[in-house]
């Protein structure tokens, strides 16, 4: 069963300027491989606000392909692959618009809220942010770095198997009440999760 963690960084506040993508492979129980990579986003508007979370700059993605190109190195990948987001609906919203506006359609994959299995698992925490994850479970990471926060939200996905002693982390949702979202080629399906 795939698993890898994503996370995206935007150039401004509209979905579809996704300007780095991190991944994070999951097998047995551990990371195996992470990448980054730049994306030149289709309007080249980079809003300083963006800029001061994750300090990509326009002259650092004038040579990174666009977003269609930079995913398809990746596609035999995602097909069929349970994903994993920090905020799904963030960054699984990011993927959706910046599919839409080059026309494409969307992968066949279902995806997991990190957050949602967090605020689960660790209701006690004061926070459920990345950062306040990393340092629940003790890993030192550069946040708003698209690999970092990919890691870490891979990391803690492997962390809160363990707490609910399941094998994959593909077994959470049975165990805490979660309904995996979906993309496929008609449209998406939420992630959510049963209340109380």
């Amino acid at each position: 069963m795939k698993t890898i963690a994503i996370d995206f960084e935007t150039a401004n506040e509209q979905r579809g300027s996704a300007c780095s993508v991190g991944l994070a492979w999951i097998e047995d129980g551990r990371v195996v491989r992470v990448e980054e990579r730049l994306i030149r986003p289709r309007e080249m508007r980079f809003s300083s606000f963006n800029i001061a979370i994750h300090g990509i700059r326009p002259d650092h993605v004038e040579d990174a392909g666009e977003f269609p190109e930079v995913m398809d190195e990746f596609i035999d990948d995602f097909r069929g692959a349970t994903m994993i987001a920090h905020n799904a609906a963030f960054d699984f919203s990011v993927w959706r618009a910046c599919l839409d506006q080059y026309r494409q359609s969307y992968p066949e994959l279902s995806y997991l809220c990190s957050v949602k299995m967090a605020q689960k698992v660790w209701p006690h925490l004061i926070s459920h942010k990345l950062n306040i994850l990393a340092q629940h479970l003790g890993l030192s990471f550069l946040h708003h770095n698209a690999a970092e926060d990919a890691a870490v939200c891979a990391e803690a996905s492997i962390a809160i198997a363990r707490s609910l002693e399941v094998m994959h982390i593909h077994d959470i949702p049975t165990a805490i009440g979660m309904r995996a979202g979906r993309l496929f080629s008609g449209g998406y399906d939420a992630c959510t999760l049963r209340k109380q």
